[in-house]
């Protein structure tokens, strides 16, 4: 009946945030950064940020070292590696409407601006955008589903964001270990001596 339809959907919402608290994103290898990384501090410039915090945990799980900022602050002297997260935005964008010209359905966007830097203050990943994006239904006459679906869908985001982002953290410091390893291997063969040769047999 109508009165069930809402208690069906909140049923199904709650079965599906179930499954994306069990599955997550995670790494599949361990974070592959240079050697001489000293520990990782992640910064936000959003107030206790949840992307922050998922990145912190995903980073510990990952075999990064992390450290707050209570630590760093306790001993100014540390050196740190940081992950900035400059910036995070969130919109939701009307893609279709009733007959009566209300939304509908709409697209929840989310996009995050972030730089990784080195204790040295060079940049291993330089500023760069990631943004995702979720499609969700809002019935307007049904407002609590709507803002339990919306909820969830945007936890789901700041998952795969930060995967996302260290995802690209680990391809680049995975591609510039390749090209130094490369380099040390073009080095090494050019410094080696050629073999002389054989002295020809006399008649």
């Amino acid at each position: 009946s109508y009165r069930l339809a809402p208690m069906i959907r909140n049923a199904l919402t709650a079965l599906l945030a179930l499954a994306l608290a069990g599955c997550g994103f995670h790494l599949r290898d361990s974070l592959a950064l240079p050697e001489d990384t000293p520990p990782v501090q992640v910064v936000s410039t959003t107030p206790f940020s949840e992307l922050a915090t998922i990145l912190e945990r995903n980073l510990r799980n990952a075999g990064a070292p992390v450290v707050t900022r209570e630590q760093v602050q306790a001993d100014p002297g540390m050196a740190v590696a940081r992950l900035d997260i400059v910036s995070e935005r969130w919109g939701d964008l009307p893609i279709a409407i009733d007959d009566q010209g209300r939304a509908q359905e709409f697209s929840l966007r989310y996009a995050a601006i972030f730089v990784f830097r080195l204790a040295d203050g060079t940049d291993l990943v330089p500023q760069q955008a990631v943004e995702l994006s979720r499609d969700y239904v809002s019935p307007p006459e049904d407002a609590t589903g709507t803002s339990t679906e919306r909820e969830i869908l945007a936890d789901e985001l700041r998952r795969e964001m930060a995967a996302s982002i260290l995802r690209r953290i680990d391809g680049v410091a995975r591609a510039r270990a390749a090209t130094t390893a490369a380099g040390a291997g073009t080095a090494e063969a050019a410094a080696s001596p050629e073999p002389e040769p054989e002295p020809e047999p006399t008649p």
